[in-house]
């Protein structure tokens, strides 16, 4: 997501490469770039010279210290400003109560119903709470069968009634099925409406009446730009809702929603969905978004999504292992597996810095592994033990066994060979040090802040 808004930010800041200090001529110009691509990500246009204009006037005057350059120090003021205009710090999602009633409206095909479901499952699994899903869209049959396709699938709850056709009798009963069955967070899914539709908007701002809810979530395509903007806008005069969700951020979006939401209806941006699969929702963080939207990666996000799947009692037991060199490919499939839980391969490269316009045009698939998983599990449990025994009979076997080539098999070992031999050295913190030094003498900058 916003590849197109960095490499613009990237080539805005060559115009000051080479330049001994920041000047009023150089700036213009730097900025002239600047807001150009925040107008070609679709970024209203009052947010894009507002922004432009307070980056101008903290960049004029100030001081170029020797050690950073002065298209470092604008980075470093676009960066505070990004983080500033999409909301500063990130807004937690107000569940409390006996039971926090979640309200979801937007648009139709925003993916509402979609983040109901994923946001069931974060509170289910991230929280601890035990969700109740609502469906409450009595006008498309499917919305309802959708809802329960998800509860199903996440083991979570559908409260619905496809005889009663008014929203807010059903969720004032689910609200009361709620409180006699142990539910503590309700979510109520109701129905895409048009913000020029006035009997829908009314409609929703009656069950926003009825039930209080705790909080009240727009939910917005950001591929639909600046006409997301305005809808959030009229939706936010309407209902007054407490909180914006951000779905499709991983499609070809240009992140002007992102950008100038906040700006316009003054309300935070509290989740953002970026994938398909139920795990694929995240906080915002609005210092993480001006990372990745300056090339900085999100390394705080990677550590957060490892920490997820590795506990530290099986990261001190690998360790162990590494050390007494007996890292095997059960091990290395282990690994693996639980890489692939973290979420897509190619999203968790552009995590690091540096690597998202590295990544550009690679296509990485998301079974990237299924071969080398498909190997390993043909092998007999001596072999994954002992990857010394395997010999060519036993290759031609492994590979027979799992549709592959001799040469597909002997790449994987190479691979899990190379693995366990940069494991071994980075177990050892004196060999870490040893790279480092010699990465730093090769030119090679470390992560910033590291």
């Amino acid at each position: 997501m916003f590849e197109n808004l960095s490499e613009k930010f990237e080539r805005a800041f060559k115009v000051l490469k080479g330049q001994g200090q920041i000047t009023e001529i150089n700036v213009a110009e730097t900025l002239k770039e600047v807001r150009r691509a925040l107008l070609d990500a679709d970024v209203n246009f009052k947010t894009a010279k507002d922004f432009t204009t307070r980056v101008k006037d903290k960049a004029i005057g100030k001081n170029v210290l020797t050690s950073i350059s002065p298209g470092q120090l604008m980075t470093k003021i676009c960066h505070e400003e990004l983080v500033e205009l999409m909301g500063g710090n990130e807004v937690e999602i107000q569940f409390q109560g006996n039971p926090g009633i979640i309200l979801m409206s937007g648009l139709q095909g925003s993916g509402k119903t979609t983040f109901s479901g994923k946001l069931a499952n974060y509170l289910k699994t991230k929280k601890g709470k035990k969700p109740l899903l609502v469906a409450c869209d009595v006008y498309r049959p499917a919305a309802i069968d959708q809802l329960h396709v998800l509860g199903e699938q996440l083991d979570v709850e559908v409260f619905s009634n496809k005889e009663e056709k008014n929203p807010v009798t059903i969720a004032k009963n689910a609200i009361q099925y709620a409180k006699s069955n142990g539910f503590n967070v309700v979510i109520v899914d109701t129905a895409g409406r048009l913000a020029v539709d006035t009997q829908m908007m009314d409609e929703i701002e009656q069950v926003k009446l009825a039930i209080q809810p705790t909080e009240t979530l727009f939910v917005v395509d950001s591929m639909t730009g600046q006409d997301a903007v305005n809808t959030a806008k009229a939706f936010n005069d309407k209902i007054n809702f407490d909180g914006v969700v951000l779905t499709k951020l991983d499609g070809d979006t240009r992140g002007g929603a992102a950008l100038s939401i906040k700006a316009i209806v003054n309300k935070p941006i509290k989740f953002v969905g970026t994938g398909e699969k139920m795990d694929a929702i995240d906080v915002f963080y609005p210092a993480r978004m001006a990372d990745r939207i300056l090339g900085m990666g999100d390394v705080v996000s990677l550590v957060e999504r490892a920490q997820e799947q590795f506990s530290e009692e099986e990261a001190r037991k690998l360790q162990k292992k590494i050390q007494k060199d007996q890292f095997d490919l059960n091990d290395f499939l282990g690994q693996l597996q639980q890489i692939k839980k973290m979420g897509n391969v190619k999203d968790l490269m552009g995590m690091i810095p540096g690597m998202g316009k590295a990544l550009k045009d690679v296509d990485i698939k998301d079974d990237a592994f299924k071969y080398i998983e498909a190997i390993i599990l043909s092998m007999t449990p001596k072999e994954r033990a002992n990857p010394g025994i395997i010999n060519g009979q036993r290759k031609n076997r492994i590979a027979k066994g799992s549709g592959t080539s001799i040469q597909e098999v002997n790449k994987m070992l190479k691979q899990f060979e190379d693995t366990r031999k940069m494991m071994k050295m980075m177990s050892n913190p004196k060999n870490m040090m040893s790279m480092m030094s010699k990465l730093k003498g090769m030119g090679i900058k470390g992560i910033p802040g590291m």
